[in-house]
Order: C-alpha cells, then sequence, then structure tokens
C-alpha cells in the first residue's frame, strides 16, 4: 500500500468516525427529550401536534389526543414533577425523582394504594 493510499485510508476513517460521533450527538442532545423538563418544553412550545406526534411510541397513538396537546398547550403548568413506577405481584411504588437533572436523585418513595395500583396498571393495558 502505498503512501497516498495510507492517507486515503486514513481520511476515510476519520471521516467515517467523526459522522458517527456528530450523529451520536445530535440523537443524545436534540433528537429527543431527556427528562421531564425538556418534555415539558417540547409539549408546550411545538407548533401543532402533528410535530409532536413523533414522541409517542408506536402503538401508543390513542393515548395522547389533539385534545390533550391543546389543553397543555392553551395552560401553565403549576409543577412539572418527574415520577418512576415500579410495580411488584402485590404492590406498587410511585418515586419522585428530580426532573431536569443529569443524573436522577430520588426525592420521595411512596407505596401506592390498591385503587391507585389499579388505576396505573390500567394506563398500559
Amino acid at each position: 500500500m502505498t503512501t497516498r493510499e495510507r492517507k486515503i485510508n486514513t481520511w476515510v476513517i476519520y471521516s467515517i468516525f467523526a459522522l458517527v460521533t456528530v450523529g451520536l450527538l445530535y440523537y443524545m442532545y436534540f433528537y429527543k427529550p431527556k427528562n421531564t423538563i425538556e418534555l415539558y418544553q417540547e409539549l408546550t412550545f411545538s407548533d401543532s401536534y402533528e410535530e409532536i406526534q413523533n414522541l409517542i411510541l408506536e402503538g401508543y397513538e390513542e393515548n395522547f389526543s389533539e385534545e390533550d396537546f391543546e389543553n397543555i398547550q392553551n395552560n401553565t403548568a403549576i409543577r412539572v414533577g418527574q415520577f418512576s413506577l415500579f410495580e411488584y405481584h402485590n404492590t406498587s411504588y410511585i418515586i419522585m425523582t428530580s426532573p431536569g437533572t443529569e443524573k436522577l436523585k430520588v426525592l420521595a418513595v411512596e407505596e401506592l394504594p390498591e385503587d391507585i395500583r389499579e388505576f396505573f396498571m390500567g394506563i398500559a393495558n
């Protein structure tokens, strides 16, 4: 292999590496909301319902209507919280975490009463 061919191969490898890196950074920082604060901002400042449909997981489209979107757009949130729901066989816990932080921090943990547990279990079905 000549010196010229090595330089071209090296340039191609660096170019591919740069494109992959830029693509990953774009996806991580610009493509999807990473936490509740960013999701709130996306929903509040989007220009149309169609614009945010890419945020809805395929198969769950019916769980977020255009009416829901308009209500979010036309009202100001009093608070934006971030929660995780852990379901076990006989109990469920809701864990309040810190919204907008790089790493989740636990703010509160509560065991759910049975009626609220059933409500959350019904959402996913």
